[in-house]
């Protein structure tokens, strides 16, 4: 007998069923490139290493942080500390910035996710 451990969300959310060769799948459809995740949406994000990663590559995020209390972001394949002023940068807008490697970010996005968190994630896609 097998159990099915799949964690319940509403429809409109969409969990990341997995990462790498340059792109992520989130429900059952495959997003090439470096993604920004929002509860209801997914969209592309021009930012392919954490060098690029600024306060404006991540607008689209600002323009509902109203809405998003956390953001989860996933510098690369490997840690890289995130750039001076980034963190407090968010903080004026009222975001939280937690910064790991790409595949831990997949990961504590899904946990936040299905506890029904206000979070979004800025991801660069990975090997």
């Amino acid at each position: 007998m097998s159990i099915d451990i799949t964690p319940q969300t509403a429809p409109s959310r969409r969990l990341i069923q997995s990462y790498g060769d340059q792109q992520f799948r989130l429900a059952g459809e495959s997003m090439p490139g470096s993604i920004l995740i929002f509860q209801d949406k997914v969209v592309p994000w021009t930012v392919d290493n954490a060098q690029g990663i600024a306060i404006d590559s991540l607008h689209a995020i600002l323009a509902v942080a109203d809405t998003v209390d956390i953001i989860i972001m996933g510098c690369g394949s490997e840690f890289v500390p995130p750039p001076k002023n980034l963190r407090s940068e968010l903080k004026k807008h009222g975001l939280v910035l937690e910064w790991m490697d790409t595949g831990a970010a997949c990961r504590t996005y899904n946990v936040l996710l299905v506890e029904e968190r206000q979070v979004a994630a800025a991801l660069i896609a990975v090997s």
